[in-house]
């Protein structure tokens, strides 16, 4: 199997709109008629969430005319938020079948189908002309990418000269070695960490100029240990939540990143960068 492959099945999940459907309708919702606040437990598949996501959101210039892309858009959170708080244009890639197809079912069951749009690519070899887009996010896509030479290339060949380009990764800590399993990969096989001032190198060889680097790690501790401590209280994970994506292996992953977390040995980080 290629890099590739195996990322796109550690998480291509089969059966996952028939598990949230039922999860959906435990609480009450109708699984057909949804808003991306029914959604946030699940498809903000990040540190910190929705509350992420704001910040994501916040760190893009007012007033973006043209499409942004979200590179690695998994099953569509971020995108949907775009569109539906700001009225963004947005395109996702990602390489996992199961989470583009599923992106595009909950989009069109959010109403946002003619806002986003999602395809099935490959983030270092992306489908798409020239300074194609007016800005673009990723969203902890890059810890799986090998190539982050290509990945980031790619990205600044796609942007318009000027264009912002918000990056919120997992990043390599100096705390030593990542303890597996963790969302993004179960051994290490599929993991690609680089510190911060690898990342900014990265970035500048491929044409950003970076604007600001924010540590996100001591949010990101306090975020886990609640989801850990409201999952304890209740004794067990919510009807919709990351768990859906995993099943009960996602307990064992949780708590690896808050010992990587406490150890330093992840560093959630946004940065704000601009294509020169």
């Amino acid at each position: 199997m290629t890099l590739q492959t195996d990322v796109a099945a550690h998480y291509g999940r089969d059966e996952l709109l028939a598990r949230l459907d039922a999860a959906l309708r435990q609480l009450g919702k109708d699984p057909t008629r949804l808003t991306i606040d029914d959604l946030a437990p699940i498809d903000e598949f990040h540190a910190r969430g929705r509350e992420a996501t704001v910040e994501i959101a916040a760190a893009l210039p007012a007033g973006i005319t043209g499409e942004v892309l979200d590179i690695g858009s998994g099953i569509g959170g971020p995108a949907r938020y775009l569109a539906a708080r700001y009225g963004l244009e947005v395109a996702g890639i990602d390489l996992t079948p199961q989470c583009v197809a599923t992106a595009r079912e909950l989009t069109r069951r959010c109403g946002l189908e003619d806002r986003v749009r999602f395809l099935e690519a490959d983030a270092t070899r992306m489908p798409f002309a020239s300074g194609s887009f007016a800005a673009a996010v990723t969203v902890h896509a890059a810890m799986n990418i090998a190539d982050k030479e290509a990945l980031y290339g790619e990205t600044a060949r796609v942007l318009v000269p000027g264009a912002a380009f918000v990056i919120y990764d997992i990043l390599q800590g100096p705390g030593g070695e990542v303890a597996y399993p963790t969302p993004w990969s179960m051994d290490g096989r599929t993991s690609f960490l680089v510190d911060p001032p690898a990342l900014c190198r990265l970035l500048a060889d491929a044409g950003f100029e970076v604007l600001e680097i924010r540590d996100r790690t001591a949010e990101s501790i306090e975020w886990f240990e609640a989801m850990a401590a409201r999952a304890a209280a209740a004794g067990g994970p919510p009807p919709v939540g990351l768990h859906l994506l995993f099943g009960p292996v996602f307990a064992e992953m949780r708590d690896n990143l808050l010992r990587n977390l406490r150890e330093a040995r992840i560093a959630p980080t946004l940065i704000r960068a601009v294509r020169r």
